[in-house]
């Protein structure tokens, strides 16, 4: 691997011209000496970072390596405790997003921030109205404008759709034209592909190339090695808070990212060997949900989960996976059809009634459905089991029980944290779902929903996820697996349900298929083509 650079060397960018040329720019973004404390966690420590003008600037590192922190550092949402921060050249202090925002840079987060009831142009325009007299929105001027970024960056859009009507891919467009309105030259995607299928990623790097060419600067923060290879002009590495080095994709590999993020080979998502038993351990038949306006968002979904299997379900988010899933765990009334576990009708039990039964569950959002943020890691690891043994004893929550608890979980599945007196707000994101799948798994379950398990979470946590569930599932766990992460439904699965406009449309082997292929199946035009072959 060739060596990367080292933090504080002069960037290539800034390296001196030839007598009679035109000076070099200053870098759109430079970062010296930025270090960031929170109690017991030193997020940030001395980290240097050089991104030159008009280019895609990759950030790679675990989840506790600092990106999260630093990110938020350049978009003003948190102040540094040292360091200097120069845009353009110029030293600036970001005491908030609005400062940020005066002075060009724009954030995409991961979660998109859009009001589904309202327009394209209405929600690009929020909070940044042209007004005319009289306090009136000149909704005219708004639209112009709108239509100027769009075609200036290639970001094709109907300002009047409503963005409840757009696919996944088509919002995060939406979000990326807002920034672009607010006057935004650098931009920040925080994970951008993490619910895009294959063909969607395509256009987003796309659109990504033809903001470089209208004169952007893009800052990448990913996980994807893969991704971050084929996208980025350079890409720098943290590791433990510290700048790593900047190295350029042509001299690396997804191998050699992998081992200066986390210092090992970048793993794979692989079941093994067939676990797959006879016994029926989740029974969903004939299953209707009904959404807004009594319009079924789940239709007559059937599966089947045994004992030793892991059933993945790839889908476009919106198609009814967090529905389906929400019905399975109690959360959801469903208007039509059974469930059954462990050859108990469940169907009308309560959410308690099926957690004791031996139903484990991984929510999709850690912090608004896994964890309470403000409170320690020992209480944390008594969510949705506070009724069982050790967590009470008879009537009374048992305290002991659960700092023992929580102190096995700390080990088993190597949540790093100083002690489990730590808020779980203190934890990075992969520690953080190592608490709730750990949580969840020293409960034994006999059924395990997880959904989306490993999302937003680095290299290193993501094995140690997988490898936890094939452990599980060499055991006899039955397993149903939500992701975005078409790798891993392939690499971890025994079958794959695709799930489209809330129906099960295929069911595939998944030796016998490949990211692209099951792509083209989420969005329905695998199904197109077998239809116009068979007529």
């Amino acid at each position: 691997m060739p060596q990367a650079e080292t933090p504080g060397s002069e960037p290539r960018s800034e390296q001196a011209t030839e007598p009679g040329s035109e000076p070099a720019r200053a870098p759109a973004i430079e970062l010296a000496g930025i270090t960031k404390r929170f109690p017991g966690v030193v997020a940030n420590d001395d980290i240097e970072l050089t991104v030159a003008e008009g280019e895609i600037h990759a950030i790679c590192g675990e989840n506790g390596a600092g990106k999260s922190t630093l990110m938020k550092i350049l978009y003003g949402m948190q102040p540094p405790d040292s360091g200097t921060i120069k845009i353009r050249g110029e030293t600036v202090e970001l005491h908030s997003p609005a400062r940020a925002i005066e002075l060009g840079i724009g954030m995409v987060h991961q979660h998109f921030m859009l009001a589904d009831q309202l327009t394209v142009l209405e929600n690009v325009i929020l909070g940044a109205e042209p007004m005319r007299a009289l306090g009136r929105i000149d909704f005219n001027a708004g639209r112009s404008h709108l239509d100027e970024v769009s075609r200036a960056y290639g970001l094709d859009i109907n300002a009047d759709d409503l963005v409840e009507t757009l696919e996944v891919g088509e919002r995060q467009r939406v979000e990326i034209i807002k920034v672009l309105f607010r006057g935004a030259k650098i931009l920040i995607l925080d994970e951008p592909t993490a619910v895009l299928v294959p063909q969607e990623v395509d256009e987003l790097f796309s659109n990504i190339r033809d903001l470089k060419a209208g004169g952007a600067t893009v800052l990448f923060i990913d996980h994807k090695l893969d991704e971050v290879l084929e996208i980025a002009d350079t890409i720098t590495v943290l590791r433990q808070g510290r700048t790593v080095g900047a190295v350029k994709p042509d001299e690396v590999t997804a191998r050699d990212l992998a081992e200066m993020m986390i210092g090992s080979e970048l793993p794979k998502p692989d079941a093994g060997a067939s676990t797959v038993t006879d016994e029926a351990a989740l029974e969903v038949s004939g299953l209707r949900v009904l959404g807004e306006s009594d319009r079924p968002v789940v239709d007559d979904v059937s599966l089947t989960v045994h004992r030793g299997e892991v059933v993945g379900i790839a889908g476009v988010e919106g198609n009814g996976q967090a529905e389906l899933v929400n019905a399975i765990i109690g959360t959801a009334e469903s208007a039509q059809g059974s469930i059954r576990m462990l050859g108990r009708d469940i169907t009308g039990s309560s959410v308690r009634a099926r957690r004791e039964l031996g139903l484990g569950y991984v929510p999709q959002d850690r912090h608004q459905d896994g964890l309470l943020l403000g409170f320690s890691l020992w209480e944390n690891s008594t969510l949705g089991h506070q009724t069982e043994e050790p967590y009470s004893r008879g009537p009374w929550l048992n305290r002991e029980g659960m700092r023992s608890r929580a102190e096995q979980i700390k080990s088993q599945f190597d949540v790093r944290t100083p002690n489990i007196d730590l808020s779980a707000h203190a934890l990075s994101g992969g520690n953080q779902q190592k608490l709730i799948v750990g949580r969840e798994m020293v409960a034994d379950p006999a059924v395990f929903i997880a959904n989306h398990p490993t999302r937003g979470i680095d290299v290193g946590a993501q094995a140690a996820v997988w490898e936890h569930i094939r452990n599980a599932r060499a055991e006899g766990l039955a397993t149903l697996l939500v992701s975005a992460d078409l790798e891993e439904l392939i690499g971890l699965s025994d079958t794959i349900v695709v799930m489209l406009r809330g129906r099960l449309v295929a069911r595939l082997d998944p030796g016998e298929i490949t990211p692209r292929t099951l792509g083209a199946y989420m969005t329905g035009a695998a199904l197109e083509t077998e239809v116009s072959a068979s007529e």
